[in-house]
């Protein structure tokens, strides 16, 4: 009853990477920020409404100009490759920003001028490929091996030609490691905060328990940043063993 989209305006079908298919549930659009030190908090997030009628791209890019008006302007963004799109990468361009994407190996690349090829014909060293992607401009190129499935494709781009020239594997690696964060802050509100356990199917109380589950995060990474606990998850699991 609870999670019935006729009961419950917020919930409908969307499609999922993780399972590949549609799946009934609320889609959250997040914008995570993390600083210089390791500190992640999300700053900003919608909850999808179809009704409204605009595309996960175009809120994203809402987003962004507002907190980019609240003075909050990051080096690098990356998301995962719904986000991959030529207009999202132009519109990260045209503020002045820089991105990494992981991207699908059928995307069109060129070395020499108008000779194009797909991606995955490329063979990328480990310090990268510079290259110019189709209707963008120029890239660089890392290619990610993994031990038990394929390897990964991913596009770095900054404003600056000679800084996007001269960044090495090593920096890349770290920036993907910030990446994962993601998936991390992805699984905490999930097994740890209650974002999809609620019984409510009101708009308001919905809203009411993404919020909760929200600033219930906010206040334990405020926990790990002060050295008072030491991962989410972890900290999870010996509570509940310990019950």
């Amino acid at each position: 009853m609870y999670s019935d989209p006729k009961n419950a305006e917020l919930i409908s079908y969307f499609w999922s990477g993780k399972y590949h298919k549609s799946i009934k549930g609320i889609n959250l659009i997040i914008l995570y920020y993390t600083d210089v030190y390791g500190n992640s908090v999300p700053i900003y997030y919608i909850i999808y409404d179809k009704k409204e009628g605009k595309t996960k791209n175009y809120y994203s890019q809402e987003m962004l100009k507002e907190v980019i008006d609240w003075s909050v302007k990051p080096r690098i963004v990356t998301g995962d490759s719904w986000y991959s799109g030529v207009e999202s990468f132009k519109f990260l361009k045209n503020q002045k920003l820089g991105f990494i994407f992981g991207i699908e190996k059928n995307r069109t690349v060129s070395n020499k001028l108008e000779k194009y090829c797909l991606l995955r014909s490329l063979e990328i060293l480990n310090e990268g490929l510079i290259t110019h992607l189709r209707a963008f401009g120029l890239i660089k190129l890392f290619r990610q091996d993994f031990k038990k499935e394929d390897s990964r494709d991913y596009i770095v781009y900054l404003p600056d030609e000679e800084a996007l020239n001269q960044i090495t594997k090593s920096e890349f690696v770290t920036i993907h490691d910030t990446h994962w964060g993601i998936e991390s802050f992805d699984r905490a509100i999930k097994q740890v905060c209650g974002i999809c356990g609620f019984m409510v199917r009101d708009t308001q109380a919905i809203k009411t328990q993404v919020f909760c589950s929200f600033q219930a995060f906010v206040r334990l990474e405020k926990m790990c940043s002060e050295n008072r606990i030491s991962n989410l998850k972890t900290e999870f699991l010996i509570g509940m063993n310990c019950k």
